[in-house]
């Protein structure tokens, strides 16, 4: 019987979909599950929904058990199987609002914030000493553990965990297993989804969709190509910036557009704020999406909960399927965020990428890939810089590696002059008092 641990238990909704997943899965339906979070009331809430699931769904199979705080953590822990990982240091309020707000001071402005740029730097540096605790109470508790990280920045935080523990991590996101069927449908070719074939790879929310071919064998990328560049040219969607990725670079990429706005230094500038509308991008995006989840959450647990009939059917998060082929053996191919030990080889050594791995009952196997092309190699340079001088900082405690790190970010520096951004920085990790005290 797996244990299986989730930290951040309070984020309701996301545990429900993986734990409901493992509820669903025949292999998995006897597990103990244990979960943690230092909010009581929304731990007791994902309590409530998970034992309604577990009853209507799993016949009460799964033994469910609830660790509050940091004094507990070793106990939920303990002899764990897999530990999922999806917290958030700081929540909304107060740390997202002022990775927002004090940027915006400078004229920086951000869409989601929470992967790159001064947000995700922030965001990195909060969470990496807290990782580094579950770190050291895994080696006590359950040293062979998987750790399946969920929590952004992902390439940071997972490339971390690779280089500086001996936890064994690998990092799980939505886009990869979403990626072509968006942009199919999107552009109209829903006849060619069914057995189509594909490769992507890059890093976390800059994989790159490399190959594409419907089940007969024909490239779908000169129809893609087409359809994209008459659709940024004659229609406002959603997804416009990743449309001229396909133009001016030749290839799709994971993640969305309001994410990709801000990876680099094109279309987030405030000496042609007609960029903004001219892409269709979506400025504090993240913030609006927080507060319409904190206003609605309430609504949303009491139609959860409405007659105590909440079901669940198995979503396309990963998590239960590697455990299932871990515990199985029945191998199972996903997209992982592993270290880069010769599998992309125009990336670094210690870069955390993005590749098609094969799970087993002996882990995780991450497949070789090559080189990318030039121009997507060098794209993805532009992140890993600032994504190891994060870790850099992280690591040696240096502030002006925190500086470092934000005057590599292509977006940052693409607005910023040298002296305002270490101000910045500096406001920032002063506004962020206890969580930042490492840094001081």
């Amino acid at each position: 019987m797996p244990k299986i641990t989730f930290m951040g238990a309070g984020s309701t909704v996301f545990a429900r979909n993986v734990l409901g997943d493992c509820m669903c899965t025949p292999a998995l339906r006897d597990s103990e599950i244990a979960l943690y979070d230092i909010d009581q009331k929304r731990l007791q809430e994902s309590e409530i929904i998970l034992g309604a699931i577990n009853q209507n769904t799993n016949e009460g199979r799964a033994a469910i058990k609830t660790y509050l705080g940091p004094e507990n953590r070793r106990e939920a822990l303990r002899s764990a199987d897999f530990v999922v990982n999806a917290i958030q240091v700081g929540g909304y309020d107060p740390c997202t609002i002022t990775d927002f707000e004090i940027p915006k001071k400078y004229g920086l402005r951000q869409t989601i914030g929470d992967t790159l740029g001064i947000g995700g730097i922030m965001r990195a540096l909060r969470t990496i000493p807290v990782l580094q605790d579950f770190a050291d109470d895994m080696d006590a508790v359950c040293p062979g553990a998987w750790f399946l990280n969920y929590t952004n920045p992902m390439a940071m935080l997972s490339g971390y965990m690779q280089r500086y523990t001996d936890i064994k991590t690998v990092g799980l996101c939505h886009s990869v297993q979403v990626c072509s069927d968006h942009l199919l449908k999107d552009l109209g070719m829903e006849n060619v989804l069914e057995g189509r074939k594909e490769l992507i790879a890059g890093i976390n929310h800059m994989a790159w969709l490399l190959e594409i071919y419907d089940k007969d064998e024909n490239d779908l990328y000169p129809e893609i190509k087409k359809r994209a560049l008459e659709k940024n040219r004659n229609e406002k969607h959603k997804d416009m910036v990743r449309y001229e990725y396909i133009h001016r670079l030749g290839y799709y990429c994971t993640e969305s557009s309001e994410h990709n706005a801000e990876y680099n230094p094109w279309f987030i500038k405030s000496r042609c704020p007609e960029l903004i509308d001219a892409y269709n991008i979506p400025l504090d995006e993240y913030p609006r999406r927080c507060i319409e989840q904190i206003e609605g959450w309430e609504k949303e647990k009491n139609d959860i909960l409405k007659d105590g009939k909440v079901t669940h059917e198995r979503s396309k998060e990963y998590a239960s399927y590697i455990m299932e082929a871990m515990v199985t053996n029945n191998p199972y191919k996903i997209g992982g965020n592993v270290l880069n030990e010769g599998l992309i080889t125009n990336l670094p050594a210690d870069a955390c990428v993005e590749v098609p791995c094969l799970i087993d009952n002996m882990g995780v196997h991450p497949c070789k890939i090559g080189r990318l092309p030039v121009q997507l190699a060098a794209m993805n340079m532009t992140n890993i810089g600032t994504q190891l001088m994060t870790i850099e900082a992280a690591v040696t405690k240096k502030r002006e590696a925190i500086y470092q790190a934000a005057l590599l970010d292509p977006h940052t520096a693409g607005e910023l002059s040298v002296d305002e951004i270490v101000a910045m920085c500096d406001e920032l990790i002063d506004a962020h008092g206890e969580y930042m005290k490492a840094y001081r």
